[in-house]
């Protein structure tokens, strides 16, 4: 038991001590008020670090776990190879993904189905389909984990009139481009994809042999032989409305007719090709203005898509040797409809012998599309293609937990695309065939 003696001589010690320091402050520290000064910067600075420190211990623990919602901010701009040293870095394609009234779920499937974190995507649907569609699309992309993670695909909110049988599709393809360079810095390939179309390789396949060809090479259908073409598709002028009126109308066709250009030769093609960013920037930036006048030329001829890339390529210095005759896409053109036949389960097996990458056209919900999703994607209803950068268990979630986007998980798929490519590379006919 303590002696009440002893309590009080403490007490008195204590309130004499605080009493003297008290009198320490008065008359040393305020007298000079520089130590209060000192003493404060230090107090300040020790409460920085440990703020610091504590900062960094927690998020150091949030990334022990792969998760989706920190990729954007951790992986999008600072992408660590691990892979073989003697594998280059993976590229990265620009999509446009384009439909009309009825096709928002046509456009989310081949989302699904060519989906990488690595690429881009843009998504549009021409002003047949009614606003609330696009909305509802937009929603769909932003309730979408991993949509709304990797923040990569867009939604066009105003669209593009587009009469496929005129020239307002080499202005919408034009504009979708230009807003994809100003999204990104990041992709090196441009790939136009209509609703009716889909691939025939995973994307890890696509990026790991793309990532061994140079940057500025273009896949493209073209040939100088014009035949009944010079006729019927480049001397007749014609006024498509999509480029003055905001509801699509018969496109006008002028009495007269004129004659071929003498100053630059005129290339024919097909509406499809894959197309480097370089090209796309010296369509849409270049100080060349080989561009601009096609563009004016070809802004009054019908089809003039199947026709403005080619010529411009193969009437560049530039460009006119980068170009593979060969646009990486299977379809059968039927002559009789003047249209390409829609494809299905017949066709199944010369879409895969064939080697390419992407496949036209489809008709909505085929059995076709949900036998290449099961033999050659791999894909389950309602998710995207499993890669290398999936970590989760197989099923609907296993894109749900990520790794490294750079980490390529090739299959067959690449197999067959290396050797259509090396075919057309190696065969001696690839220089002859350039722009001839």
């Amino acid at each position: 038991m303590q002696n009440p003696g002893t309590t009080t001589t403490s007490s008195t010690t204590t309130q004499s001590q605080c009493s003297s320091l008290s009198s320490f402050l008065t008359t040393t520290l305020f007298r000079d008020p520089k130590p209060i000064l000192y003493t404060f910067l230090l107090i300040s600075l020790f409460s920085i670090i440990l703020i610091l420190s504590l900062t960094s211990s927690s998020l150091s623990s949030t990334h022990t776990r792969p998760d989706p919602f920190l990729y954007p901010a951790h992986q999008t701009h600072r992408i660590i190879y691990d892979q073989d040293k003697t594998t280059p870095p993976p590229p990265s394609i620009a999509y446009l993904i384009s439909g009309s009234k009825g096709d928002s779920s046509r456009i989310l499937r081949l989302l699904s189905a060519t989906y990488h974190p690595l690429n881009h995507y843009l998504l549009h649907l021409d002003p047949s389909a009614p606003h609330s569609d696009r909305a509802n699309l937009a929603l769909v992309v932003q309730s979408n984990p991993i949509f709304k993670a990797a923040k990569n695909v867009h939604v066009m909110g105003k669209p593009d009139f587009v009469y496929s049988k005129g020239s307002s599709p080499v202005s919408f393809t034009l504009h979708a481009a230009s807003i994809l360079i100003r999204l990104s810095l990041q992709w090196d390939w441009f790939v136009s994809l209509s609703a009716d179309s889909y691939p025939l390789v995973t994307q890890d396949d696509l990026l790991h042999i793309m990532s061994f060809l140079p940057k500025d090479m273009n896949f493209v259908n073209h040939s100088s032989y014009i035949g009944w073409k010079e006729s019927r598709k480049l001397k007749p002028i014609i006024v498509d409305p999509g480029l003055y009126l905001s509801e699509g109308t018969e496109m006008f066709y002028a009495t007269q007719k004129r004659d071929l250009p003498s100053a630059y030769r005129l290339f024919t093609g097909s509406s499809f090709s894959i197309l480097s960013r370089n090209f796309m920037e010296f369509c849409l930036l270049g100080v060349d203005n080989l561009p601009r006048i096609l563009l004016m030329y070809f802004s009054n001829t019908p089809s003039s898509l199947s026709n403005y890339f080619p010529t411009v390529l193969c009437n560049s210095r530039q460009f006119n040797k980068t170009v593979i005759n060969k646009d990486l896409l299977y379809a059968i053109y039927d002559s009789h409809r003047n249209d390409l036949r829609p494809l299905n389960s017949t066709d199944y097996d010369d879409m895969i012998h064939s080697g390419v990458a992407f496949a036209k056209k489809f008709q909505q919900d085929d059995p076709v599309l949900d036998l290449i999703d099961q033999k050659i994607l791999g894909r389950s209803p309602g998710s995207v293609v499993p890669g290398g950068w999936c970590l989760g268990e197989p099923g609907n979630s296993t894109c749900l937990t990520w790794g490294d986007a750079s980490i390529l998980r090739p299959g067959t798929g690449s197999q067959r695309l290396e050797k259509a490519i090396v075919e057309l590379l190696s065969n001696g006919t690839f220089r002859s065939r350039q722009c001839i």
